[in-house]
């Protein structure tokens, strides 16, 4: 069944999702909320964050592992419309992405746990429904 999915994976749809996930946490994350941020993993926030390859190449990695991963799911699971599209990433982005960075952040190292969940909670919110939405409407 997954092999199968894999197979009927929109992959225009991949790729836009990707992009969406990026181009959303750059401005979300050094325009939008950079710092509260700051304060949320206890950095000065005057203090610009660290640039780095692993700073662009990792989450760019990680939103290809979503929107992929949710491309298999959409197919195995005969999603083609945009409304279950939405249903679909309102469910997995709360329930999976939201989740895991409140959990990430129940960590002695974040200055301030439950303020890094929720700058996190609506990017992830926002990128995982978009990306669902792209993988029905891009084949």
């Amino acid at each position: 069944m997954i092999l199968d999915a894999f197979a009927h994976i929109h992959w225009w749809g991949v790729l836009a999702g990707t992009a969406l996930f990026a181009l959303l946490g750059g401005v979300w994350f050094t325009a939008v909320v950079s710092k509260p941020y700051a304060r949320a993993v206890g950095r000065d926030t005057d203090t610009p964050a660290p640039a780095s390859p692993l700073f662009i190449a990792g989450p760019l990695v990680c939103s290809l592992a979503n929107v992929l991963t949710s491309a298999i799911l959409l197919s195995a699971l005969d999603v083609d419309t945009v409304g279950t599209a939405i249903s679909f990433g309102l469910l997995t982005s709360v329930g999976y992405l939201t989740a895991m960075a409140f959990n990430i952040a129940i960590n002695p190292v974040f200055a301030r746990p439950l303020l890094y969940g929720l700058i996190n909670a609506p990017y992830f919110t926002i990128a995982g429904t978009g990306a669902a939405v792209l993988l029905v409407l891009l084949p």
